[in-house]
């Protein structure tokens, strides 16, 4: 594998992970000691201020606004494109920098993953890139080097933040939730970067809707229109202002507020920025995908599927359903628990999965997402049985703190749970573990 273990810091730094670099699994077979790239980027400016984009956007905290000092991006190499990974350090936005083959000349690229910190050498040495200057850069076991004629720097490979594995879960599941709604031309698309508030603005709602000249800002719904909640957190992609060659926006099909993703085309590359639905809300705390972890055998499914990956950086589901006997349905299950360990990614563009390589602990997933855990021991302590009325289901809490009986429902999506955490608007961050409980209860007597 790219990444294969990690350890456990310090009490004082036990919410980061240790990538540890080890031999790559790719088509060919194996690959002892993975270089992921070594050549020269096309458009040297590109790639440089895609990189300080990324940068900007780890080291801010837009909600109540602050900087830090973290500037790390995940580094995964597909073997036709580099992809770059990042969330803010309030982790209400995701941002991924892809580089095709075509911006990248010289050298194989390879397939792994690794995680380094841009320091401020390499700060320097990227910001001082010019539009035709030679850059050269090294990604592989030893971190990331970057190089010009006049300057150089390195960074080793560092510790990743330990929420990030939960939030890379749950940006695939939401970003796969997101449909196209609309596309700025070249014009357009800067005009609207132009226009983004700086990321120390306070964080305010508008609507977001095409026209026939562009686009427009609409204090209320109107038909086409995305839901813009801070729309500062986009203020980062004004680095990349000269290099714009489009915009794309991606919201949720029902033309509700919720997450929203922009998709900025550059040349032999692309840069998406994703935000949730509110600026104090982090992906971190989503639970966008605790009721395909609660499906049966989901983590048996992930094994077998896992062991057909090799960093694919379009992931084929049909070919991986023929190889793993599976159905349909059981390999999107495996696909879910590996997006829960932050080993799976979506990318809105192609609409289709991809692979990282990350630390493999099926543990990690259950201290992620402790309402999947709650639900089961409630069915293994036969707490749910059915209701009087037709439909409902009793959760019986059965602890000395919760004593309380909650009825729930309805199935699926739409149940409903009499719990305060439900009924005080948690519903839109996934079900609650007693619904959980009943849909895991009502599959196993199906």
């Amino acid at each position: 594998m790219g990444v294969r273990g990690f350890t456990t810091a310090s009490s004082a730094t036990q919410d980061r992970l240790e990538l540890a670099l080890a031999p790559a699994l790719t088509p060919d077979g194996t690959v002892a000691s993975p270089s992921f790239f070594h050549g020269f980027a096309t458009e040297p400016q590109v790639l440089a201020r895609g990189l300080l984009s990324l940068a900007d956007i780890t080291a801010t905290r837009y909600f109540k606004y602050t900087p830090t000092t973290q500037r790390d991006p995940v580094l995964t190499a597909h073997g036709d494109r580099l992809r770059a990974e990042v969330f803010s350090a309030c982790n209400s936005v995701y941002a991924r920098l892809d580089v095709l083959g075509s911006g990248l000349d010289g050298g194989e690229v390879a397939r792994g993953t690794t995680n380094v910190d841009i320091g401020m050498a390499t700060r320097r040495a990227l910001a001082s890139i010019g539009r035709n200057e030679l850059f050269h850069l090294d990604v592989g076991r030893h971190g990331l080097t970057v190089a010009t004629l006049s300057a150089a720097a390195t960074e080793r490979p560092v510790e990743m933040p330990d929420r990030w594995v939960h939030a890379l879960g749950n940006v695939a599941e939401m970003h796969r939730r997101l449909e196209r709604a609309f596309t700025l031309d070249r014009a357009a698309a800067r005009t609207l970067l132009t226009s983004i508030p700086a990321a120390t603005a306070a964080g305010s709602a508008a609507w977001l809707a095409p026209t026939a000249s562009g686009f427009r800002m609409a204090p209320r719904r109107i038909p086409g229109a995305v839901h813009v909640h801070g729309l500062h957190r986009l203020s980062a992609l004004k680095r990349l202002l000269p290099h714009v060659t489009g915009l794309t926006v991606y919201g949720p099909a029902d033309g509700e507020p919720g997450t929203t993703a922009f998709e900025v085309e550059l040349r032999h590359a692309r840069l998406l920025l994703g935000i949730t639905e509110e600026a104090w809300r982090g992906f971190s705390g989503e639970g966008s995908l605790v009721s395909a972890l609660a499906e049966p055998d989901a983590t048996g499914h992930a094994a077998l599927v896992s062991a057909l990956l090799a960093f694919e950086p379009v992931i084929d589901v049909e070919r991986l359903r023929l190889e793993s006997g599976l159905t349909t349905a059981e390999v999107e299950s495996g696909l879910a628990v590996l997006a829960a360990s932050g080993r799976v990614g979506w990318d809105v563009h192609a609409r289709a999965h991809f692979h990282r390589e990350l630390p493999d602990d099926p543990e990690r997933v259950t201290r992620g997402n402790p309402r999947v855990s709650a639900a089961r021991r409630l069915v293994a302590q036969h707490l749910v049985v059915p209701g009087v009325q037709p439909g409902e289901w009793l959760v019986h809490a059965g602890t000395r703190d919760d004593p309380a009986d909650y009825s729930v429902r309805g199935a699926d999506g739409a149940a409903r749970c009499t719990c305060t955490w439900q009924l005080t608007g948690g519903g839109d961050r996934g079900p609650c573990k007693h619904v959980l409980a009943v849909q895991i209860m009502m599959k196993e007597i199906r």
